[in-house]
């Protein structure tokens, strides 16, 4: 199991509505050909919500995989059903006027977040859990040392300006950088809520996420000296795809376009 709560939640939810549709069938009938009929029949119970039908059919293989890993049947006929949920959030950035926006109306707490969000690219999972001792010093500057909790690998991301003003302005007295309004713990899903509602009461568009500050951050990454290639394995993506965010975060930020699109031709020249 993943390490998230929300994570568990969903693949026990689609685990016990497989269990629950198949109660009845005895197992070995996965290992017939016509079992991944079933299987699609099954999950087209959720075609009016693709993301929802795929999700389906990806927690059945992996009941049926570990089915097969523990010998319970011989083989399975479901791998690499076929997707119909396709997205593409590239061009899903927040842009330096949609950052400007919220923050004429937010609170300094989720001010902070998306801050943070947009200067390192981390996931809310791991911005929570941001405290000083994240901060290291380096010959040119500070630099924050985090092991990401989705990949468990260790990120060493460059402290910007905007992300150095969050860091400093921390009460010394307070272990986390990032909390809520009262000074406490956020979970992820608390710092996404704060961020969705202040966008909203911002009025900007309702496809932006707290997630994708990764776009910006991969911006700001490309601005203090990262690579590409370091860039896009910070953030879990192709060179190819980071490339193409950086590329779109220009275009859509005028102020920015020429000073990045000549870095960017540099870092895929390197």
């Amino acid at each position: 199991m993943p390490k998230g709560d929300r994570s568990k939640a969903d693949i026990r939810k689609w685990v016990l509505r497989f269990a629950d549709h198949f109660k009845y069938a005895p197992i070995v009938i996965f290992e017939d050909r016509a079992s991944r009929g079933e299987v699609n029949a099954w999950r087209a119970l959720w075609k009016h919500s693709p993301k929802q039908h795929d999700m389906a059919g990806t927690h059945a293989v992996r009941v049926l995989n570990w089915a097969q890993d523990e010998g319970k049947i011989a083989e399975h006929h479901c791998h690499k059903l076929h997707r119909i949920y396709e997205v593409d959030r590239s061009e899903i950035v927040w842009t330096p006027a949609d950052c400007e926006a919220f923050d004429a109306v937010a609170p300094d707490w989720v001010k902070r977040i998306l801050c943070a969000a947009c200067e390192t690219g981390l996931r809310p999972a791991d911005l929570i859990k941001l405290t000083a001792a994240h901060v290291e010093d380096t010959p040119l500057g500070r630099r924050l040392r985090v092991r990401t909790n989705k990949r468990n690998r260790l990120a060493h991301i460059p402290v910007t300006p905007a992300m150095a003003q969050v860091i400093d302005a921390t009460p010394s007295d307070r272990l986390l950088i990032l909390t809520n309004a009262s000074g406490n713990a956020l979970t992820p899903h608390r710092a996404s809520e704060g961020v969705r509602q202040w966008r909203d009461k911002a009025k900007l568009s309702d496809d932006l996420r707290l997630y994708d500050a990764r776009g910006t951050a991969a911006t700001r990454l490309l601005n203090v000296g990262l690579t590409l290639a370091q860039i896009a394995n910070h953030m879990g993506w192709s060179v190819r795809y980071a490339g193409n965010v950086i590329e779109h975060y220009a275009r859509v930020s005028p102020d920015e376009t020429d000073a990045v699109l000549i870095k960017l031709s540099k870092a895929k020249g390197a």
